[in-house]
């Protein structure tokens, strides 16, 4: 895919790396971003404490009141020599870790995608892709890769790799789908939801890059140690490095999940009609691996995908550099786990011994 800033800014989580980015660069674009996200998010008054910019000296006057035009009138005089190749790294984690399906967007990503911010911010896209720390963001999957166990290489339990189980997981999917269509209602507004995710949970995930990989993790459960498992892989790799390359898969490739995802996938993204995701279990007697760059997901994840008339797609919990391995090519390195630690204080990842 073509490193471009307009393709940056097609998906929410491009959207959402770029405001970030703008937010960490400019102290005045935050907490314009803060207000009005805190008034754009559809938990407002519920998940939050609101900071006000109030101070002694006018206390009891009104309360800062951003406007998304401020907000773009900030990004176009927003000054760049702070941007480097770490802060890409940290606001690419942001993005990811922000990101739900299950639920309406929050508000920064609400914002992030009016047509005046989204406009405001393709500049600092196209410099962000000019960056000469994010060439890797379209790369390949690599020959090495690392699987992620989230305990402790010292845990007594064994270190494992799992292996694919593609034909139950299709089956449990067409099972509860099946369900879904006579048990929950067709009104995509209704208090239902269930699975939300187009990947198969059970085999083997390999990431490109440590310790980047232990932060890009889309709703994580806030893990603190890590063990990563050296995996060196053969066969053949499924490239997802643009949203046409998803929705080639799933059109080759239907599954349908429109009674199981349709209220979910409706709140994360607005739209109502059918849904598909691809058959893995097919997938596999083709490919042996699936690898997803960064920009495929910051281009392509959570929005609605057209497949076919009427019919769209989501890429949803799949995080970015990441591969999926559909058939046994991938093996284990010789050698010991490595352990990793997260500091508490800025998230970071370092090695123990």
């Amino acid at each position: 895919m073509t490193l471009n800033g307009e393709s940056l800014l097609e998906g929410p989580r491009g959207r959402r790396l770029c405001l970030e980015l703008a937010m960490a660069l400019d102290p005045d674009i935050r907490l314009m971003v803060f207000q009005l996200g805190y008034d754009l998010d559809s938990g407002r008054g519920t998940s939050r404490v609101l900071l006000t910019a109030v101070s002694a000296d006018d206390a009891g006057g009104p309360r800062f009141s951003p406007s998304p035009e401020g907000v773009a009138a900030g990004l176009a005089a927003l000054d760049l020599t702070g941007l480097t190749d770490s802060l890409l790294q940290e606001t690419l984690e942001r993005s990811v870790d922000s990101a739900r399906y299950w639920q309406e967007p929050d508000g920064e990503d609400v914002l992030a995608g009016l047509p005046v911010i989204r406009a405001a911010l393709r500049p600092l896209a196209g410099q962000v892709l000019m960056a000469p720390g994010v060439q890797w963001w379209d790369e390949g999957r690599g020959p090495e890769q690392w699987a992620i166990d989230w305990r402790s290489a010292a845990d007594p339990a064994p270190l494992t790799v799992p292996r694919p189980s593609l034909a139950e997981w299709v089956a449990r999917v067409r099972d509860g789908e099946e369900r879904a269509v006579h048990e929950l209602p067709t009104d995509p507004y209704a208090p239902v939801s269930g699975g939300w995710w187009s990947v198969p949970p059970g085999p083997l995930r390999t990431v490109g890059r440590l310790p980047a990989g232990l932060n890009l993790v889309e709703d994580s459960l806030g893990w603190e140690v890590a063990s990563t498992i050296p995996v060196r892989g053969a066969g053949r790799t499924l490239e997802v490095r643009s949203p046409r390359d998803w929705t080639s898969l799933c059109s080759a490739f239907p599954l349908d999940v429109t009674a199981s995802r349709r209220h979910d996938w409706f709140r994360t993204t607005g739209r109502d009609g059918r849904w598909v995701i691809p058959d893995w279990e097919r997938v596999a007697e083709e490919w042996d691996a699936v690898h997803l760059t960064v920009l495929g997901y910051l281009s392509g994840a959570g929005r609605a995908l057209p497949v076919s008339p009427g019919t769209a797609t989501v890429i949803a919990g799949w995080d970015p550099d990441s591969t999926i391995w559909l058939t046994d090519a991938a093996r284990v390195e010789a050698g010991p786990a490595e352990s990793w630690v997260q500091e508490s204080q800025d998230r970071s990842w370092h090695q123990t011994h």
